[in-house]
């Protein structure tokens, strides 16, 4: 572990017992999370620079459990000398990405629906902003510290320039501003299928984890993320067509090629 940070001594900090608790993985940024031993609990763990983005991450947890959303719930904090803990609770079922194809078009319009419903949460009451200019201005920090994981872009874009690929997205920030103006949601942020929780059972959607990035955006921020991360389970681009017009059925909205396209090109500018 890096510079001396050792997660586990937060874990102590906060007054618990390492040895009822599991490494589960950790982070780039030196995030680790543990999970207890009747797997009911999570634990993250950051150093004590990171102790502020975790409080965040704690608030939209708290605040989407307030809304009645399925999810996590808060079970503890602590920020100390050591660094800061958050606790959750574990939300039961198997994430969406271990389901097989055929299981994940069966549970593909239960995942349309909970993500509506996520969407239809009222945007003027949400206190996080996830908009298009928070992001545009992380993408051009991100690109200008030379921060870009070239393993997060589209394959077709992986030996391009990061500067490049922000300049081509330029010219259509304008243009999307004036769609998320009439279309802010409260977006996941992050909405992959290894954060949306399924009952293996009913395959209905048990719960959205990992909400560090939850806030008003245009909803396209989610779509595009969840459609391009879902292509990787279908076996060919017949299917993955036939899943994304099932999903816009079953979420209401005839898609819009053009915003799918340009939040998936901005969101891997926005990590590093």
């Amino acid at each position: 572990m890096s510079d001396g940070y050792d997660p586990r001594t937060i874990l102590a900090e906060a007054g618990y017992s390492i040895e009822d608790w599991s490494p589960v993985t950790s982070g780039e940024s030196g995030a680790a999370v543990f999970r207890d031993e009747d797997a009911t609990r999570y634990a993250k763990c950051v150093p004590a620079a990171e102790a502020s983005a975790l409080k965040s991450e704690h608030d939209r947890v708290q605040w989407l459990a307030e809304q009645r959303v399925p999810g996590p719930r808060v079970l503890d904090w602590h920020s100390g000398k050591a660094g800061a803990l958050l606790m959750t609770s574990a939300v039961p079922g198997v994430p969406a990405e271990q389901l097989s194809a055929a299981d994940l078009r069966a549970a593909w319009e239960h995942i349309a629906g909970a993500v509506r419903g996520l969407h239809e949460l009222p945007a003027h009451r949400c206190p996080f902003d996830r908009g298009l200019d928070t992001m545009v201005a992380l993408a051009r920090d991100v690109v200008a510290r030379d921060a870009v994981n070239p393993e997060f872009l589209p394959v077709e874009q992986q030996d391009m320039r990061p500067e490049e690929l922000l300049a081509r997205l330029e010219p259509e920030i304008a243009r999307m501003r004036a769609h998320e103006a009439v279309d802010t949601v409260v977006c996941h942020g992050d909405l992959c299928l290894p954060n949306i929780i399924v009952d293996p059972e009913t395959l209905t959607v048990a719960g959205f984890i990992d909400l560090g990035r939850l806030g008003s955006a245009d909803r396209y921020a989610d779509l595009a993320l969840l459609l391009a991360n879902a292509r990787e389970t279908w076996a060919n681009e017949e299917q993955a067509l036939a899943a994304d017009a099932l999903f816009a059925a079953g979420y209401g909205l005839v898609l819009d090629r053009d915003r799918l396209n340009f939040y998936l090109h901005l969101d891997p500018l926005t990590w590093g």
